[in-house]
């Protein structure tokens, strides 16, 4: 598709999906012959159009007659002037005859609003009254009336949505008239649906908001800006990616139009007019954005706003620009050197022409950010030079005493002046104090600032900027920009045999190669550590050593990397570094869960959170908790005894997610997502594992993160397999083994390999499965102990189970069992418990088998793997049916039924949803003949009894409260029946469930 035919309309609604359930549940209570009221309201450009088109389109669908005027600003003195654009709308859809037959009794109202129609129609009678309010009260009787009798001409008496736009620009009759019409639709199907902008009420609309608001006569929605993430659902929609956007990107656009959709469509309409974004090879593609032209439909529009006001009012509002989006009254005042009433009479008149608001009696800002650049943008360079300089001047001044909170105005401003030795010196103290607050984009922003104006002055940047500078890049994930720093950072080091900074250089680049290139990573912490021992500096030395050793520990040397580890928590031991001891806890923590000692691990761990709170070290807070979440028996430990539960697991992954975002640090909130991810998976919190993990596969493709992603591809791939998608599972865990060699880490490469085995045995490619095995494990000689090892050799247990091999099967497993440091006597291990019950089964150890299964429902149970649970249930029924126990059986079976129902609820797709709950009941044995009970449950729709009674109650109009109280159970309870009725009806409202107890007489055999 060309560029030019591509639409820049989103084909989707975004971040408004509450609004529009909410207008399709008042339309819905319409059939009942019950009248209502809509009001949206919202800024230009919020969306109030779009939530009433895709009204239209749900209105038409279900038979609605649509009838709509707008009110133009133009029409704003005009009487009835929407009622007029209506009228013609649909008189164009009528005949000649047609016309004469609708209106044979109401000629004199149709010919005085349209005069048009006198030739068309028969003269009308004289009025008999002279009196304006009685002939506005008979227009007002003809016009209900017209509404009224469109009933008659619906489908079915399907309801009529009437719409009006735009009331801000309506005149004062056509606002009367519909105060008039509210009072009388309540006994009709119509549904009345009116807009306006907030920010734009003239005293008559405020008067009739006023009424509507006091009477609870209307359900006011009141339109919100969109959320950073709904603006990236909304161009990936419009631009129809798969793929995330560039954080840079999305940033720009949303840091230009806030949050308006409209905005936002117009801002991707400049950029590819003007070629920052270019359709090629069937896929949208942007140029670095540096600078968005401000789009002409904005500009237009402040340039209509702007050409009212006198012209020292527009010197004003200039200066105002240049100040910033948000300008101090006082600095407004000094720079312009008008007196304190002037300037207000100013600022009034700015107010009055919405191009300004105030906040504060000191601080006023633009409407909107666009607003500010599209008068910015009318600057000339040299005008903007001197005015920068003006503002940066005075800021100095007025604020002399306390300049602190004002470094990042200075940095902009002086910079901006091409005063380039106070903008770096300004800079530089902004961008340090923008990453002490953890806000790493403004931190890059200063220290580029900083960097070209000692260009500017040909003078070298210090070395210190550009390293700060190339962190502030690795934080928000910009690999490459961070690898220039850091390049530039060591060659410039070494060419001024600066051992130390070099060394520093060293660890920057290994630490960041780790992303994506393993053997790299390796080659610089080496050398890190050689010029350590030539330094004889202690401190380094240390440091070095715990960095090759995580790089051993992530390459699978386990014993090299704990060795190391311990060399260097002995060093700062003995120097009594709490920094190095929090960091090294850390390594070990990660290290020991690694070699599959958890407990050792979580003892690590907990010290090292206990140390980076003390320190405030909040990147340290992220690895060390987002890491403990996978000390429980998630998808990396589930063969292993973890004296964590998993919901003690998933609250530690929580708290690490939110301190990462915090901060803005986009590779630990990846790996605080798999993490968390991981550890909720198991729980059967499918919905939001599954949304964690594929944000993080998003978020590290698009920062070309390579490790997270496989870890995140690893982590969707066991999730899929609990659901049972095992397609969907092979796919991502083989392109996590592809990255995962890609990347040379071990321990990614283990990990995945099991669970890509037990993947190919469920699918019956036990020589596929071989092959995968194969490439990691060699013999009984290669380790039971660490988590690459353990998970690899339960797929062997599988695939000598799936191959008729049930004694090498419970070889494999005693081994496991026996290697497992966290064994205790009394902690079953569900996943190998089991495993061996299956072999068991296989050798007809039917005793042996249920105690294994016994046990591990128990521990199942404590740890919360519901995953487990009902597999285990389910096995517990065959052995049972196996003994010819066929009621215990079948309480086994109807248990593991409510567990996979129960997790099937968790499900919000659809599809998946379905295909989990297909899949999971078709492993139950087949049940017998169905009684006339449950023949009545499935005609309808699988609901229980108590089922249907509470959706006889929702037809009835009665709230979750009033449900209670007449069944006599809690209102949790009726929360958990109305989520079962809208699931197993696929509904998305509780209007829905009224209709549909009505249509199919629920109430009628209800108790």
């Amino acid at each position: 598709m060309a560029a030019d035919k591509k639409s820049v309309i989103s084909p989707i609604l975004i971040g408004r999906a509450r609004q529009f359930d909410l207008i399709t549940q008042r339309i819905e209570e319409t059939r009942s012959n019950n009248g209502t009221v809509i009001l949206i309201s919202g800024e230009a450009g919020i969306g109030k159009s779009r939530l009433v088109h895709e009204t239209k389109t749900y209105a038409r669908d279900h038979g609605l007659t649509i009838l709509q005027g707008i009110c133009l600003e133009q029409d704003r003195a005009l009487p009835y002037a929407p009622f007029l654009d209506l009228l013609r709308a649909y008189i164009l859809t009528l005949t000649p005859s047609q016309i004469k037959q609708e209106f044979r009794t109401s000629t004199m109202e149709i010919v005085q609003l349209l005069p048009e129609l006198e030739t068309m129609l028969p003269r009308p009678p004289i009025s008999s009254s002279s009196d304006p309010e009685s002939e506005k009260h008979r227009l007002f009787q003809f016009l209900t009336q017209f509404f009224v009798r469109r009933l008659g001409k619906t489908n079915d008496q399907s309801g009529l949505l009437l719409i009006f736009e735009d009331l801000h620009w309506s005149d004062d009759t056509s606002l009367e008239f519909l105060e008039h019409l509210i009072r009388r639709i309540e006994e009709f199907p119509i549904v009345l649906l009116l807009t306006h902008r907030s920010d734009e009420k003239h005293p008559g609309l405020e008067k009739m908001l006023a009424t509507l608001n006091r009477q609870r006569l209307a359900l006011e929605i009141s339109l919100q800006a969109l959320t950073i993430g709904e603006v990236d659902a909304l161009v990936r929609a419009i631009l129809e990616l798969d793929f995330p956007l560039k954080a840079e990107f999305l940033e720009k656009i949303y840091e230009l139009a806030e949050g308006n959709p409209f905005f936002t469509e117009e801002i991707l309409k400049s950029l590819i007019a003007t070629g920052g974004l270019f359709y090629t090879n069937s896929m949208w593609d942007n140029k670095p954005i540096q600078e968005l032209s401000i789009p002409h439909s904005v500009h237009d529009a402040v340039q209509r706003r702007t050409s009212q006001l006198s012209t020292n009012v527009r010197r004003t509002l200039t200066l105002a620009a240049v100040a910033g989006r948000r300008f101090d009254f006082r600095l407004l005042q000094t720079i312009t050197q008008l007196n304190e009433q002037n300037l207000l009479e100013h600022m009034k008149e700015l107010v009055a022409a919405q191009l300004v608001i105030e906040e504060s009696a000191d601080q006023f800002a633009f409407r909107h950010a666009l607003t500010r650049e599209a008068v910015y943008a009318e600057l000339l360079l040299r005008e903007r030079r001197k005015y920068h300089a003006l503002v940066a001047e005075t800021v100095e001044n007025i604020h002399a005493d306390r300049l602190d909170g004002y470094i990042a105005d200075l940095s902009y401003h002086f910079y901006e002046a091409e005063a380039w030795r106070k903008a770096i010196e300004y800079s530089q103290q902004a961008g340090e104090k923008a990453q002490t607050l953890n806000a790493p984009r403004e931190a890059i922003v200063c220290y580029t600032r900083a960097i070209a104006a000692a260009l500017q002055l040909e003078i070298t940047p210090p070395l210190n900027l550009l390293r700060a500078r190339g962190q502030a890049y690795e934080t928000i994930g910009d690999f490459e920009k961070a690898r220039a720093d850091f390049d530039h950072v060591l060659s410039s080091t070494r060419e001024a045999q600066d051992s130390q900074a070099a060394w520093q250089a060293l660890i920057d680049l290994g630490l960041l190669w780790a992303e994506s290139d393993y053997q790299r990573t390796g080659d610089y912490l080496q050398e890190a550590l050689d010029l350590a021992h030539q330094m004889d500096d202690t401190i380094n030395l240390a440091n070095s050593l715990n960095r090759l050793g995580n790089w051993h520990a992530n390459v699978g040397h386990l014993d090299e990397a704990l060795n190391l580890h311990h060399q260097a928590l002995d060093v700062f031991e003995e120097l009594n570094d709490r920094v190095g001891l929090a960091e090294t806890l850390d390594y070990l923590g990660m290290t020991s869960q690694i070699n599959g000692d958890l407990v050792q691990g979580i003892r690590y761990y907990q010290r090292a959170v206990e140390l980076f709170h003390e320190l405030n070290d909040k990147r340290g807070l992220v690895s060390s908790l987002a890491t403990l979440a996978l000390c429980g028996p998630t998808y990396l430990h589930d063969s292993s005894a973890s004296p964590f539960n998993l919901a003690e697991s998933s609250e530690r992954g929580e708290q690490a997610l939110k301190i990462a975002a915090e901060i803005g640090w986009r590779s630990g909130e990846i790996y605080a997502m798999c993490c968390l991810g991981i550890s909720l998976g198991p729980q059967g919190e499918y919905q939001r594992a599954k949304e964690l993990l594929q944000s993080a596969l998003e978020i590290s493709q698009e920062i070309e993160h390579d490790q997270w992603a496989v870890s995140a591809h690893c982590g969707l791939g066991a999730l899929y397999l609990d659901l049972l998608e095992f397609p969907l599972a092979r796919g991502h865990l083989e392109q996590a083994l592809v990255l995962a060699k890609e990347v040379g880490s071990s321990v990614w490469i283990g990990s995945v390999s099991g669970w890509l085995g037990s993947i190919c045995i469920l699918l019956n490619d036990f020589s596929g499965a071989e092959v995968v095995l194969d490439g990691f494990l060699t013999d009984m000689d290669t380790g039971f102990q660490n988590q690459m090892q353990r998970l690899c050799w339960c797929a062997r247990a599988e695939l000598a189970l799936a191959r008729g091999e049930p004694e090498k099967a419970l070889s494999i497993i005693d081994h496991l069992v026996g290697s497992d440091p966290n064994r205790t006597p009394d902690i079953a291990i569900p996943r190998l418990w089991k495993l061996r019950s299956d072999a068991l089964i296989a050798l007809k150890r039917l005793n042996e088998a249920e105690n294994m299964l016994a046990a591990a429902e128990i521990i199942a149970d404590v740890q919360g793997a519901r995953g487990w649970l009902w597999r285990i249930h389910l096995a517990r029924g065959k052995i049972r049916q196996m003994q010819a126990h066929h009621s215990e059986a079948e309480v086994e079976f109807n248990l593991a039924q409510s567990i996979v129902n129960e997790l099937a609820i968790n499900i919000q797709d659809k599809v998946l949803r379905e295909n989990f709950t297909n899949e999971a009941l078709a492993m139950l044995p087949a049940q017998p003949p169905i009684s006339a009970r449950k023949a009545e449950k499935e005609e309808f729709g699988g609901l229980t009894a108590r089922e249907r009674e509470v959706a006889a109650l929702i037809a009835r109009g009665e709230s979750n409260r009033e449900i209670a109280e007449t069944l006599v159970i809690s209102e949790r309870t009726v929360e958990s029946h109305v989520t079962n009725i809208l699931i197993k009806l696929g509904f998305p409202s509780r209007a829905r469930i009224a209709a549909w107890a009505t249509e199919k007489g629920v109430g009628k055999t209800s108790k």
